[in-house]
């Protein structure tokens, strides 16, 4: 197991991170990752930090409170935001310490095009590295808590040059990297890259999280064989909450049936949601838990055509059960 990392005022007492994963990550499904992994170390979702600030001057009149959480009662949890005005993020990183998240967490990897091209923020700040010194100085300078930065191997093939990033990141505030194995050109597509991934580590003045197809115990084991610091579980984490359970606690893992967690889930989700959203944003997660499953694709299929809160318990019960 990787040893503990001491960031400023925190420790993480084991460095196996779930991913801030858009759309997935909320207060639900956070909340069904802790049951998995009582002392995991989560993320939130990636939080627009204009978004983030309108919000908080609307007192939350509109009821949107996604992304607006008190994270005082969810344990080891850091805010990840994105953005390219420093002085924003720096407001944003504050709202956030407010409401008791634990870190704060920088995305400079998004490869979306709304994200890193037309916003000039998350994998964009590979290209702009001046700008990403400025925005980690600006929310190290603005909160007492840690502040941490995840990135990729560069924007291209031709451009592997996060090393340089890490460097002025941590010159500037940042005191723990996650270096996901692939460019912004990539997006999710091919194998992720260790190898390159650790000639970052190897430069690195602060401890570097490796992040990228981790799947198994001995992705796992490899990792920390290699020299990383840690890892941080993304997509591995669709419809299988238990995992982070069995990396981070293997002796013990997740003991809840498969019915009771998930049907405990959905009705997390229409608490934060309401029945309307709910039902619907809940379809992908019952999708993904069905993978790998007996009669999967006719439940699928079954899945994205309810709107009824009672049919989709009753599905769920029928099919899991």
């Amino acid at each position: 197991m990787f040893k503990e990392i001491n960031l400023k005022n925190l420790t993480i007492p084991v460095p196996i991170f779930a991913a801030p994963l858009a759309g997935i990550t909320d207060r639900p499904y956070r909340e069904i990752l802790r049951k998995c992994a009582p002392d995991a170390a989560l993320l939130t979702e990636m939080i627009s930090c204009h978004a983030l600030i309108q919000c908080n001057k609307r007192d939350l009149k509109t009821n949107n409170k996604r992304n607006f959480d008190d994270y005082r009662e969810e344990g080891l949890i850091g805010a990840q935001i994105f953005g390219a005005d420093p002085a924003v993020m720096a407001d944003a990183a504050k709202i956030l310490e407010q409401n008791g998240a634990a870190w704060i967490d920088i995305n400079m990897g998004c490869p979306v095009p709304k994200v890193a091209t037309k916003a000039g923020a998350g994998a964009f700040l590979t290209r702009d590295h001046q700008l990403a010194g400025r925005i980690v100085n600006a929310v190290a300078r603005a909160v007492k808590i840690p502040v941490t930065m995840k990135t990729r191997l560069g924007w291209d093939a031709q451009s592997i040059n996060s090393a340089e990033l890490v460097r002025i990141g941590a010159e500037n505030g940042a005191v723990l990297a996650t270096v996901h194995g692939r460019t912004r050109a990539q997006g999710y597509a091919g194998l992720a890259c260790r190898e390159k991934s650790l000639d970052i580590k190897r430069a690195a003045p602060i401890p570097v999280i490796y992040n990228g197809d981790i799947k198994t115990t001995a992705d796992v084991a490899e990792i920390e064989k290699m020299g990383f610091d840690g890892v941080m579980i993304g997509r591995a984490l669709l419809g299988a909450p238990r995992l982070l359970g069995e990396l981070t606690n293997p002796n013990t893992g997740c003991r809840i049936p498969d019915t009771d967690l998930i049907l405990e889930h959905f009705g997390l989700t229409l608490d934060y949601y309401g029945i309307k959203a709910g039902v619907p944003l809940f379809r992908k997660h019952a999708a993904w838990y069905s993978t790998g499953r007996a009669g999967g694709a006719e439940f699928r299929v079954r899945v994205n055509k309810i709107s009824d809160p009672k049919e989709m318990e009753a599905l769920i019960t029928e099919f899991f059960s």
